[in-house]
């Protein structure tokens, strides 16, 4: 290429988005293009998008709108900008994107990405480029090291290991967008790892989908499942600490319960989404598993794993909920105690099930419940943070803070905290005396430690 380009990726969604936005950059990187940091004045535009949430196409098609005027400056300017949308709206939606919105010039599917460059270069010649196969070849086979991604010297670092859910919840989009449940072979995810080691990461959160249904082949050629995964990437010398997200309850198993008890690098916090505490909803769900299941995964983990933090997911409002059904769900947030927890109300993703469903509850009722929960869980949250005040906390150092001499980390259950250090200290684990507790952080001050050159490695 004999200029170079400049390309502008703007991620929706969750955590794998972010990480399928920088193997992106990877591929454009490779063929010249830098990332850019705002759409102005870049060659290339990528939307990289999230259906999972209500109105997200809609959503899409609104930063397409802004995004309009900005091709058009350039044409006028002599330059041609492109702008593709990716990600699960792009496979939600194909090819009907380019009549809602002209101005896209490529869509292509979140299984499909690894085929960017070739995508881009037919809607050159043709005007227009779809692509929302799933392809037959593994996508990761095509993928470049990760040494131009954007994330190349981050403390925490995500990878990808599994994608894809073979679950099919009635309310959920992912098994059409994503595809059925494949896992990436161990020697692949450990070689990854190792790259993101070597350039800085102490941490890795390891991404799935359906996270703990990992079923990779090994290099003795048999299934490795994820405990035995997470087992292996202990090993790697300066990789401190593992995370997993997002997990389902019935691939729990007791394998994965154990690596929570005896590896140390493994963090005691726990995404563990239930979606709801009545057995009534969950089977309209199709979540394959009872309030009952629920709780004794819970009660196993922390007999595992005493200090385990537990973050979940829920719904509320799906079709048919009663206000029975709704109070056992706060019976269950009551039972389990939750570090933290997303909620929100049910909202119809076009062609699952649930969204054809005749008994669909009103607004009114679902907001009422959101609020009613979601105070719930604020109090649980800062009860959870409050405890931690006048402790000790192991703090992973990441970035800079805000204010000057200011360093932001994150203790091992995954809360926010502010301390006063060197920036030297960015990659260490250091004892923190938590000090006080602010709504999303915790503030802190070091411990015993004077000189950068005392801090542990």
């Amino acid at each position: 290429m004999s200029e170079a380009r400049t390309a502008f990726i703007r991620t929706y969604g969750c955590q794998m988005n972010v990480y399928d936005s920088d193997r992106m950059a990877d591929i454009l990187a490779r063929h010249g293009y830098r990332r850019s940091e705002t759409p102005e004045g870049a060659d290339l535009i990528v939307l990289n998008t999230c259906h999972i949430r209500e109105k997200a196409a809609e959503k899409v098609y609104s930063e397409v709108g802004r995004l309009k005027p900005i091709k058009e400056r350039a044409r006028a300017e002599g330059r041609s900008v492109q702008i593709a949308v990716a990600g699960c709206v792009a496979q939600a939606q194909g090819a009907e994107i380019f009549a809602r919105a002209p101005v896209v010039d490529a869509v292509i599917g979140p299984q499909s990405y690894h085929r960017l460059i070739d995508v881009l270069a037919r809607a050159r010649r043709d005007g227009k480029a779809v692509d929302t196969e799933f392809p037959a070849e593994d996508k990761f086979d095509h993928m470049p090291p990760p040494a131009n991604r954007r994330a190349a010297g981050a403390v925490s670092a995500f990878l990808t290991v599994q994608e894809g859910c073979d679950r099919f919840c009635t309310f959920c989009v992912v098994p059409y967008t994503r595809g059925a449940e494949v896992s990436r072979p161990v020697d692949k995810v450990v070689a990854e790892a190792n790259a993101l080691v070597a350039r800085g990461a102490r941490e890795i959160m390891l991404l799935g989908q359906n996270v703990n249904a990992y079923h990779g082949e090994g290099p003795d050629g048999r299934t490795w499942s994820l405990a035995r995964l997470i087992r292996r990437l202990a090993e790697l010398p300066g990789l401190v600490r593992l995370r997993y997200t997002t997990s389902h309850p019935r691939d729990m198993g007791d394998d994965l319960i154990a690596a929570h008890r005896d590896v140390a690098a493994l963090m005691p916090y726990l995404h563990l989404p239930v979606q709801s505490g009545s057995d009534r909803v969950l089977a309209a769900m199709k979540r394959r598993h009872d309030r009952a299941f629920y709780l004794d995964v819970v009660a196993r983990l922390r007999e595992a794993r005493p200090d385990l933090a537990l973050s979940g997911d829920f719904i509320v409002g799906f079709p048919g909920e009663t206000d029975r059904d709704f109070a056992d769900t706060l019976r269950l947030v009551r039972e389990v105690g939750y570090a933290q927890a997303y909620s929100f109300k049910y909202s119809p993703r076009p062609g699952t099930p649930a969204a054809e469903a005749d008994d669909q509850v009103p607004e009114p009722v679902k907001a009422e419940r959101l609020a009613m929960l979601q105070a719930l869980l604020a109090e649980q949250q800062a009860a959870f943070n409050g405890a931690a005040r006048g402790r000790s906390v192991d703090v992973l150092l990441e970035r800079p803070g805000r204010e000057p001499g200011q360093l932001v980390g994150r203790s091992p259950w995954m809360q926010a905290v502010q301390v006063d250090a060197p920036r030297e200290a960015i990659g260490r684990i250091v004892p923190v005396r938590i000090e006080a507790v602010g709504a999303n952080s915790l503030f802190g001050r070091l411990r015993a430690v004077a000189t950068p050159e005392a801090l542990p490695a």
